[in-house]
């Protein structure tokens, strides 16, 4: 077997595995959530048998180990459960499919994690090669000062800076990201600006930081020299030889940053009251529904250790003495 593929597949089988021990976690942590659906639906003036008999058809009865492997199983068969709001112990059930609930809301966390990729990718590997193309000068100085101020606020204060700047003291952009289904795509794109510009401004730094340490740190290898010696522009040295060699690392640390953007919305959808499956988990923690809070928290694993796995194998293919460790 070929040695990338073979290292291919070691990481895809460790994936899997950090996916598991996650799901045990997951599972073990909300049960250790305070409060019981049952008794927040039927209320204190309920008793015991009616409490116990709700349970049981909930299926909150069982053990909590059978309950794991319960859901598991479904969940590896794409059946993520029912869920809890909607019952009512009258025997009326109004309850929705977990899938159902969240196919709406992960398309717009998707969408809000695709529409920030665009803006902080380009606008990172600009900002990182021209800080390095102008090292130590004062636009240098600027871009690095810049990004480790906003690096340092967490999301939400940048949030609500942004909403009191843009969205109160200069309406040019809506404080709160209501989208449906029925919202327009440019309409979509305007209001979800600010969440946007949020996340943009949360992970460039990082990016650009990479990009501006992985080009700097090729500008001393020999090739970079005897290309500077042959008398070849700074700017063109930078974008067709150092540039090309840095991808590795950039490409790492964009995959990195990309599966923090798409877990890191929960903050932010929950300051601008945006439908996403951030939004969706802390709703759902608030009303205890356990099959969806299962669910958003595997689908948040799920997606950062794929990213994070995608990372690790772009770094092994872009450098083959990765797969020989000594």
């Amino acid at each position: 077997m070929h040695p990338v593929l073979r290292t291919i597949l070691q990481r895809l089988g460790l994936g899997l595995l950090t996916l598991f021990f996650v799901s045990v976690i997951i599972f073990i942590s909300i049960e250790f959530l305070p409060g019981d659906f049952t008794e927040a639906v039927l209320g204190q003036a309920a008793t015991e048998e009616t409490v116990a008999a709700f349970r049981k058809e909930l299926g909150l009865d069982q053990p909590a180990i059978l309950r794991y492997f319960d859901w598991i199983a479904a969940a590896l068969q794409g059946d993520l459960g029912t869920s809890f709001s909607g019952r009512a112990a009258s025997g009326v059930d109004r309850s929705r499919e977990v899938v159902d609930l969240i196919g709406p809301r992960l398309m717009n966390t998707l969408f809000l994690a695709g529409m920030a990729a665009l803006i902080s990718v380009p606008l990172a590997l600009f900002l990182g090669v021209t800080a390095a193309l102008y090292r130590n000068s004062i636009y240098d100085r600027i871009v690095n000062a810049s990004t480790l101020t906003t690096i340092s606020f967490p999301e939400f204060f940048i949030a609500y800076i942004l909403i009191l700047c843009l969205g109160t003291l200069m309406p040019i952009f809506p404080s709160l990201a209501n989208v449906g289904p029925e919202t327009e795509f440019w309409d979509r794109v305007y209001k979800c600006a600010l969440p946007a510009l949020t996340l943009t401004l949360v992970i460039v730094a990082h990016m650009m930081r990479m990009t501006r340490a992985a080009i700097i740190n090729l500008l001393a290898s020999p090739y970079i020299e005897m290309a500077q010696l042959k008398g070849i522009s700074r700017g063109k040295v930078i974008v067709k030889h150092a540039l090309p060699n840095a991808w590795a690392p950039i490409a790492t640390v964009i995959a990195f940053n990309l599966a923090y953007l798409v877990v890191g919305v929960v903050v932010v959808e929950v300051v601008f009251v945006y439908p996403g499956v951030g939004q969706l988990m802390v709703d759902a923690v608030t009303t205890r529904d356990i099959p969806v809070v299962q669910a958003c928290a595997l689908i948040f694993a799920a997606t950062y250790i794929l990213l994070n796995l995608i990372a690790d194998i772009i770094g092994i293919v872009t450098n083959p003495r990765l797969l020989h460790p000594r």
